[in-house]
Parts: structure tokens; sequence; C-alpha cells
């Protein structure tokens, strides 16, 4: 007995296969089987697409905001850095460091005859900008060295440059947070700007940024000889997190520094965030198409009722009969994961020829590049996360499976076969 029922434990992934491919089922279990197989595989190639698309995403991002953001700072909040040349030298002496820049940075208030706006202005050195991030690579009409020339000059953000409704050549006010005594009265400080170039990067600081020379931030900001702080480019970004707190150890007291995991890392943060939250909804999807697998062994338990009292009394134990409906559940998800699976890399892979394909046929536009900062769908399959949706989708059908399969154990064989 127990031999017999060994054997059939050891065939009863077997039966289970067959019972899921075979022909001789009901139509309407059938029908109930094919619907949730075609969840699962809608399901699945739904999930794998959206991760790779928010990859994708996540990636034009941290390319585009790290480009412009140096990989590090150190600042004096409080009364700005005096000697900061002398600093400046220290800081690129240090190992993991390879350029240091000067900066001041403050809210204004930009006013041209169009329109006004509030901007992030910061005062830069041109030449050595060029070493700490890749502003210069991102204007686009004008140069970044134009801030050096005489006068008072303003490289904007492109959109910024759109909202004000000026272009290179034009003039605009600043009004900065300092006042100015004069006979008359207190007025806050303001100064004419003439627009000498324009940059794009593609995403927020396109709105909000502006960038004149260190002198005309000094004179403009009240700093004299001084600046807020100091970008630094270290000679690996990801590495920048244990340069910059190892150069914090050895600053004097009141100086801070921080890396861009800091200054940047709550967009990333949040980014990554909602990553996790549109996953959790869409496996919500699948768990759906798993659990009508529940459906579909239950039907199959009612109709198998007199195959599985066959099984029992040839020898066949419970838990042999249980695996060949788990078997048989387990092999109906593993075709929709499969195909599903398929599906969702093939759409994640050829996400912007499908995405040109509508716009062709529809003839519509569905990212404007004025409004979204990309012009096609991103998409970056990351092969992580297509096992990691692959293997929940399965643990859920597995668990769909149990419920279905334990109560095929409990049908008695007397009962089935007492009208044979």
């Amino acid at each position: 007995m127990s031999s017999r029922g060994g054997s059939i434990l050891h065939y009863a992934p077997f039966i289970g296969t067959r019972y899921s491919f075979s022909r001789k089922r009901n139509r309407f279990t059938s029908v109930i089987a094919m619907v949730s197989m075609l969840g699962m595989v809608l399901g699945v190639a739904s999930l794998i697409t959206v991760l790779a698309i928010m990859n994708g995403f996540a990636g034009e991002l941290r390319g585009r905001i790290l480009s412009l953001v140096p990989h590090g700072y150190v600042a004096n909040d409080e009364d700005g850095i005096p000697d900061w040349q002398a600093l400046q030298a220290t800081l690129a002496s240090r190992p993991g460091v390879v350029a240091v820049s000067p900066y001041i940075s403050d809210k204004v208030i930009l006013t041209s005859p169009n329109n006004q706006r509030g901007a992030l202005l910061t005062a830069i050195d041109p030449a050595l900008e060029a070493r700490v991030s890749s502003i210069p690579a991102t204007v686009t009409s004008g140069s970044l060295e134009s801030l050096d020339e005489p006068g008072f000059n303003v490289v904007l953000g492109a959109s910024l440059a759109r909202m004000l409704r000026v272009q290179s050549g034009d003039f605009l006010e600043v009004t900065v947070p300092r006042l100015t005594v004069t006979p008359l009265g207190v007025f806050p400080r303001s100064k004419r700007l003439q627009v000498t170039g324009l940059f794009e990067v593609g995403a927020q600081p396109d709105s909000f940024q502006a960038f004149v020379s260190l002198n005309s931030g000094q004179k403009l900001l009240g700093m004299r000889d001084r600046v807020d702080g100091l970008q630094l480019r270290t000679t690996d970004l990801f590495q920048a997190p244990q340069i910059i707190a190892s150069l914090g150890d050895a600053l004097p007291g009141g100086y801070q520094a921080r890396d861009w995991s800091q200054t940047q890392g709550s967009l990333f943060q949040a980014v990554k965030m909602e990553k996790v939250m549109v996953s959790l909804l869409l496996l919500s999807v699948v768990a759906v198409a798993a659990f009508n697998i529940v459906s579909t062994l239950v039907m199959s338990v009612a109709e198998k009722r007199r195959d599985i009292a066959v099984l029992r009394t040839m020898g066949a134990r419970a838990a042999g009969i249980m695996v060949i409906f788990v078997a048989h559940g387990i092999a109906l998800a593993a075709v929709g994961i499969s195909v599903g699976a398929a599906l969702g890399v093939g759409l994640a892979l050829n996400i912007s020829r499908v995405t040109a394909l509508t716009e062709r046929v529809f003839g519509v536009k569905l990212f404007d590049p004025s409004v979204y900062f990309i012009s096609e769908l991103p998409a970056d399959l990351q092969w992580s996360d297509v096992g990691a949706v692959v293997l929940a989708s399965l643990l859920l059908s597995l668990l769909a499976t149990l419920y279905p399969a334990w109560r095929a154990t409990r049908i008695a064989p007397a009962e089935v076969l007492r009208y044979e």
C-alpha cells in the first residue's frame, strides 16, 4: 500500500499537468481556465512593462538632474566663506576630489516687460563651473562664458525664459532679498540684467534656475569677497557620499559638507516609492488572476471526483491527491506567466517603437517635450524585476491552489463510488 501510495505521489505532477491541458474537460471549466490564464498574461505583462518604464524615467531624471548638480557641497550657512580660495586649494588636494568651484545662491524675483517669476539665482565662475557640472553642454543659446563679459549678464533656463517671454539679448529686472538705504527711504535692491544665454537640461531646473557671474552675484547679494560655499566633483558619483563625508571630518567648525544624495535624495526616494506603489497596484491585478485559479480548481475537483475516488482506492494518499491539483493549478499559471513575461519583455524592449507607431497611426503627439521634458517613453528593462515579477506571480498562484487541492483530499471514495 505504501509503495503504491509513493508511486502515485511520484506521478502526481504528471497527472496534474494532464488535467490542465486535457481536451476532455467540461467546456465551462475550460473557459474559466482560459480566462484565468489571460488575466495572468495581462497582469504579468503590464507589471514588467510598467516597471521598465519607471526604471527608464528614474534613469532619465537621474541623468538630467545629476548632470546639473555637483557631486557635493561645502558651505557655511551663517556667514559664508571669506577666504574661499585657500579652502578651495585644500579641498582640491584631497583624494577623490577632481574639481572645486565657488557659488553664491539665493531666491530672487525676475521681472520682464511681459511677466514676473520667482527664480533661484546662482552666481558661478563659468570656467570652474565646467569642471564640476555639465551646464555648459546644456546651453542652447549664447554661452556660459558670456557671464564674464562686461555688464550684468544672466543665463536662464529655457522654460523660465519662455515664461518670462524673453530670449538672448533681452533685458529684465532682478529683485534680490536685500535692502538699499537711500535718503528717500529703504528699497529692495534691484538690477537690470541682460539675457546672454539659455540652457535646457530637460528637467525641472529649466523652469527656475538662473546663473550670473561670481562677481555680479557678490555685488547683487552683498557678499563682497565671500561666497556661500564650494561645489565639488568627485572621481565617482556613487562614491561621492563616502568621499564628501571624509572631507566633512576635516573641515573647521561651522562648515557643513553635503553630497548629492542629501540635497537631491528626497526626489529619488519619491521616485523609488512611486515605483513600489505602482508595483503593488499592478501586482493586485496578478493576484486577482491568480485567485481566479481557485474557481478553475474547484470546478476541476468537482469534475474529477470519480478519478479522485479511484486513485484513493488504488492507494493514493491525501498528499498525492493534493500534489495533483497543486500541479494542475501551477501548470495553468505557468503558461500565463510565461506568455505574460515574454509579452512584457517584448513591449519593454520596443516601447519607443510602439509609441512612435501609435503617434503615426492616430496622428497625435503623446508626449509634448515642453510639458513632459521627454519626447518618448524611456524604458530600462532590468532582469531582476522580471525575475521578481515571475516569482511573485508563481507564489500567488501556489497560494491560490492550496485550498481547492485540500478540498480534493476530503472527498470520501466510498461516497463517490457507491452508485457507480
